[in-house]
């Protein structure tokens, strides 16, 4: 098993040996910390457990990538293994998100806690890593900025297994980018995980950005648009597919009769459209 990790701070080649066997319940000499640079005739390449180091510059101090043999008995989650390293060697340790964004982590504080950063790498010859910002305040990172991150809530991998579904029944033809059928998969998408990201009650960020909420009511918006363009079969889907996410989103949403959602995400362009009735009911509280 593969983990690449980032780390804050000083970190000795003895010290990270010494937790790396701790976390993975074995014996120190079954470890082997070697700098990623250094002479390949120096390696313990039977090590049950490998971690090639490089130093970093700016916010950062080392890279590392591990490698747990297949004969290492219940390796842990890069997330636990995150967490568990940073309280042994008193650090903050970084693992890259599940969403794909090369700035996008998770960052692991000595007390337990985890919080999303922003890591963004300069294209300098010996490149300089800066942690932008962080969800929640960290006393080892007085220079980032504390603010939601909300380009990773966009890359959230939430399900979608009617729009797949949906996807499933779609001719080759139907399917190519720019046809109604492909049009109306995208959207159908968009709109499902609106309903699916409130109805886990913002699971993996806690909340959705107002623009991001906004393109996906948009994306409703444009189902109406596309069904008269569909063959009579797949329309046909499409509005069961409808029906069901529509009346989903309706139970978890209030009236909103005043239209301040449609006011809040359009502004004075709001008075000048005509709005589906999904603008007109609202999550409560609002999610941001």
């Amino acid at each position: 098993m593969m983990y690449n990790l980032l780390v804050t701070g000083a970190a000795t080649p003895s010290k990270l040996r010494a937790a790396l066997a701790t976390a993975f319940h074995i014996a120190v000499h079954d470890v082997d910390v070697v700098d990623a640079f250094g002479d390949p005739d120096q390696r313990n390449w039977g090590a049950a457990v490998s971690c090639e180091y490089t130093a970093l510059h700016g916010d950062l101090s080392w890279a590392l990538d591990l490698y747990a043999q297949e004969f290492v008995s219940n390796p842990p989650k890069e997330e636990a293994l995150a967490k568990e390293l940073a309280a042994l060697i008193g650090q903050l340790v970084f693992f890259s998100a599940a969403e794909e964004l090369p700035s996008a982590y998770w960052v692991a504080s000595p007390d337990g806690r985890f919080t999303r950063a922003r890591v963004v790498v300069s294209d300098d010859e010996e490149p300089v890593y800066r942690v932008d910002a962080v969800e929640k305040p960290l006393q080892r990172l007085p220079g980032a900025h504390v603010m939601r991150i909300a380009e990773v809530v966009g890359e959230l991998k939430i399900p979608t297994p009617l729009t797949d579904t949906f996807r499933e029944r779609l001719s080759a033809q139907e399917s190519v980018s720019g046809a109604p059928g492909w049009d109306a998969w995208t959207r159908l998408g968009a709109w499902e995980k609106l309903v699916a990201h409130m109805a886990s009650g913002w699971a993996g960020s806690g909340w959705c950005p107002p623009d991001l909420y906004r393109d996906r009511l948009e994306a409703r918006d444009g189902l109406e648009r596309v069904a008269p363009r569909l063959a009579e079969a797949i329309a046909g889907e499409l509005w069961s597919v409808l029906h069901r996410l529509d009346s989903a989103y309706a139970g978890l949403t209030v009236e909103d009769k005043g239209g301040e959602l449609a006011g809040l995400l359009l502004g004075a362009k709001a008075r000048q459209r005509q709005l589906g009735w999904w603008w007109y009911r609202r999550p409560e509280p609002l999610p941001w």
